[in-house]
């Protein structure tokens, strides 16, 4: 585990509510030495430490650890834990299991119905609507389109994994939207497969193509002759990688029959 991104992550959850370290040891129950220490990048918490940390923060033990080390979130969890008793170990991890897939994530190509069937589903379930990209636009100042043009491809992804992290951060449920291409990043996908029931959104490239025509912007597809073959190739690339979501949904049915398979 990467002691110097956690400390990272937890000051600036730390510094996000507004709090000194004083306060933080205050609602966590630490040492001033060791939150400092732990910040820094220094020391190494125990599984009890790091719950009590995320509980006064807000977060959970998941989110603090995730992308941090080689596997999954739980599983350095599970290393630390294994100093707890069995039955509490076991509690400790169903509980985190359950937490981990509060939120839902929405992937697949453009077109596929991403906005219009998230902006449903969130609707359906009293939870907030997050629009990974517009989030990119709001830490940019700047347009989407802009963000590529100035910037490039890698300060996006860049910003879309910070948007994600405080996407991922806030408590309780959420219907989160990712980018089409975002899948392609693992630790992003990694992430992803961590906090949230990812759900594939899916469509013939036919109808990608037709539903981005009418929406007006074919930036992804400027440039090449006979877009649908290239839609089909970029579909083709990224089949396995959207193939790791916990659900597929075919969107060609329409939003009702969208949401019902999702969320029943």
């Amino acid at each position: 585990m990467d002691l110097t991104q956690l400390g990272h992550r937890i000051k600036q959850a730390r510094l996000e509510r507004g709090w000194s370290q004083r306060e933080l040891c205050e609602q966590a129950g630490l040492s001033a030495r060791f939150l400092v220490q732990l910040e820094r990048g220094e020391a190494n918490p125990s599984i009890g430490r790091l719950g009590g940390l995320a509980q006064a923060l807000g977060l959970s033990a998941v989110s603090l650890l995730a992308g941090l080390g080689p596997g999954d979130a739980l599983d350095e969890i599970a290393a630390h834990a294994r100093a707890l008793p069995l039955v509490q170990r076991r509690r400790l991890l169903l509980r985190l299991r359950t937490e981990r897939r509060e939120k839902l994530a929405l992937v697949g190509l453009r077109g596929a119905g991403k906005s219009t069937i998230g902006h449903a589903l969130a609707a359906k379930l009293g939870c907030p609507f997050v629009e990974l990209n517009r989030q990119v636009e709001e830490e940019a100042g700047m347009s989407l389109a802009e963000v590529f043009e100035f910037h490039g491809a890698e300060r996006y992804r860049e910003l879309a994994w910070l948007a994600l992290e405080g996407a991922l951060a806030r408590p309780g449920p959420a219907v989160l939207e990712i980018g089409g291409s975002l899948v392609t990043e693992d630790r992003l996908l990694g992430l992803l497969r961590v906090h949230c029931r990812v759900v594939w959104l899916r469509a013939s490239p036919e109808e990608h193509l037709a539903r981005v025509q009418e929406q007006g912007d074919l930036r992804p597809l400027a440039g090449f002759t006979d877009p649908l073959t290239q839609l089909r190739s970029i579909l083709e690339e990224r089949t396995p990688l959207y193939a790791q979501a916990d659900l597929e949904v075919w969107t060609s049915a329409g939003v009702e029959q969208a949401l019902a398979a999702i969320a029943g």
